[in-house]
């Protein structure tokens, strides 16, 4: 479809208002074909991308090369054993763990401090203005790229993507990656849209217009404790998505009517705002910037199951049927 027709679409009353402007993957269809601002009479909204920025959460292999090229930043994600043969030169190494609290229970939930965030973020390069690209290994990981991304779209780094299908997607072709700035000049400005505390959760509950995903092993959410909770459970009324079913063989992550269909089939629709969990906010902050990058008010429970768990039970209830 050329720009034209492409506006032309944009017209459709089957269409609604402004929605489809509204996401993220449709802007960057838009970018791909050179249309930067789009204004559109009728509709009552105005879509804009900064130039050369892409929208959304999540970029393809291509544009991730492109953006590479152009100087961005790349942190990856992967363990040691699994950058192994295929590490990339000009990366930098990142682990969750940085940006978080030390220990249980509150370990997933990020450090209070942000001129101490904003050390550890310079330290790595991470520059106003400069885009981070995340990379992580689809298929193995546990979706530590979307947690990285998560925590950066906190801490007030709006240009900050994962690269959908992971290192695979990524070293297709040739990566030229440019020498890392040190220290990068990055301030952290958090901004609470994206996270949310288990008092705020725990007044959720029940709410039509709010579904909590349970984003665990089917194990967990029926209440084993593998992993050093406190307790065992789901928070009552969480629905379970398995952070691994929102990603396909390809190790890319699910889009259009297949996206569409696994979000409906757990109450997810038009206006409905999703909280996502699991056991310290890693496997849950993949699904937040999976969910956000298709235009969900998504929020993730950093602290999740470690920090509920360890709460008192009456107040932060958890239930196994």
């Amino acid at each position: 479809m050329d720009g034209a027709a492409l506006l032309g679409h944009i017209g459709s009353p089957s269409l609604g208002k402004g929605n489809l402007m509204q996401r993220p993957s449709f802007l960057r269809a838009l970018r791909h074909l050179g249309i930067g601002l789009i204004a559109v009479l009728g509709l009552g909204v105005v879509a804009a991308e900064a130039e050369g920025a892409p929208a959304g959460w999540i970029v393809e292999g291509a544009e991730a090369r492109a953006l590479l090229a152009d100087g961005a930043l790349l942190l990856d994600t992967r363990d040691e054993g699994l950058r192994g043969e295929r590490s990339i030169e000009g990366a930098m190494p990142v682990a969750w763990q940085t940006f978080s609290q030390p220990d249980l229970p509150t370990k997933g939930r990020l450090l209070d401090d942000d001129a101490e965030l904003t050390d550890r973020l310079r330290a790595l390069g991470v520059s106003q203005g400069v885009p981070v690209v995340v990379v992580a290994d689809s298929k193995a990981g546990w979706g530590e790229d979307g947690r990285i991304v998560w925590t950066l779209r906190s801490l007030g780094h709006s240009q900050s993507y994962l690269v959908n299908g992971g290192i695979d997607a990524l070293l297709r072709e040739s990566v030229s990656v440019q020498p890392v700035r040190l220290p990068g000049n990055f301030t952290v400005a958090r901004t609470d849209a994206y996270d949310i505390t288990r008092q705020e959760l725990a007044g959720l509950i029940g709410r039509p217009d709010v579904v909590i995903l349970d984003t665990r092993e089917p194990r967990e959410y029926q209440g084993e404790t593998p992993y050093g909770e406190a307790r065992g459970g789901h928070v009552p009324g969480a629905r379970h998505l398995y952070f691994r079913d929102l990603v396909g063989a390809d190790g890319k992550v699910l889009a259009g009517d297949a996206l569409r269909e696994r979000l409906s089939a757990l109450g997810v629709g038009e206006g409905t705002e999703v909280v996502s969990y699991c056991t310290g906010g890693i496997r849950s902050g993949f699904v937040t910037s999976v969910l956000a990058d298709a235009g969900i008010k998504a929020r993730n429970y950093s602290g999740s199951m470690w920090d509920w768990a360890s709460g008192d039970a009456q107040s932060y209830p958890l239930v196994s049927e």
